[in-house]
């Protein structure tokens, strides 16, 4: 009973090690569609987004079949809860590429208002944390898990540059706010994956040491606090 009890642990972490693939490809797929106005792309990430919903359904079954049947204790009952957030935060990093494909979309016929140079940076900066908080999980690595935490502050810092040179450039030509806007979302969606990354590393800690602490806080400068684009 054992043995199959963690064969099952040993599939579950494949599945999520899986869909954490799947992830870090949608932002991929999603900055690159942006980046050449790629609307085939961006539809492509809108039909990734549904598999990945599904694979979410799946591991949440597989979960919640586990701890029915095999009432674990402990540490097996805390990894089965940490794998059930953390399917869930990746999930909703996967409909932030959804969003920034639809916008995508919509400005698939605009001339940019300026190179896109930070956004791609930010992504590329978001998908790193997904990649380690993952690989945390995989390692049991404290340690890693709260470099994802800290890492989180690069990306705030990028978040407000985006922000504040938008905002000048519509002070200057207000022909081009809704343009701007839309940047001002994409720039937030990437943030939030960052967020999201961090509550994936968080819940790793937890899995390991049985407490959950907002690493967050802790381990850098609470930016959210003089965030001007939070909703």
């Amino acid at each position: 009973m054992r043995q199959s009890f963690e064969q099952k642990l040993r599939e579950l972490h494949l599945d999520l090690i899986y869909m954490g693939g799947l992830v870090e490809e949608s932002i991929d797929k999603t900055i690159l569609a942006l980046q050449n106005q790629d609307i085939e792309l961006a539809r492509n990430v809108f039909d990734g987004d549904d598999v990945i919903d599904d694979l979410e359904r799946v591991i949440e079954k597989k979960c919640l079949i586990l701890i029915a049947r095999q009432q674990p204790v402990a540490r097996d009952l805390r990894s089965i809860t940490a794998a059930l957030k953390i399917i869930t935060d990746m999930e909703r990093i996967a409909d932030h590429s959804s969003d920034i494909a639809e916008i995508t979309i919509r400005m698939a016929s605009e001339k940019y208002i300026k190179p896109l140079i930070d956004i791609p940076i930010m992504a590329g900066k978001a998908k790193e944390m997904v990649n380690k908080a993952i690989d945390a999980y995989v390692r049991q690595d404290v340690e890693l898990a709260k470099v994802v935490c800290a890492s989180d502050d690069d990306v705030d810092e990028l978040f407000q540059k985006i922000i504040l040179e938008l905002v000048g450039l519509m002070q200057n030509n207000t022909d081009i706010i809704g343009q701007s806007v839309n940047l001002m979302f994409i720039a937030k969606y990437l943030e939030r994956m960052g967020d999201h990354a961090t509550n994936i590393a968080e819940w790793v800690v937890y899995n390991v040491t049985g407490e959950h602490e907002h690493l967050a806080t802790m381990l850098h400068k609470d930016d959210k606090k003089r965030n001007p684009f939070i909703y």
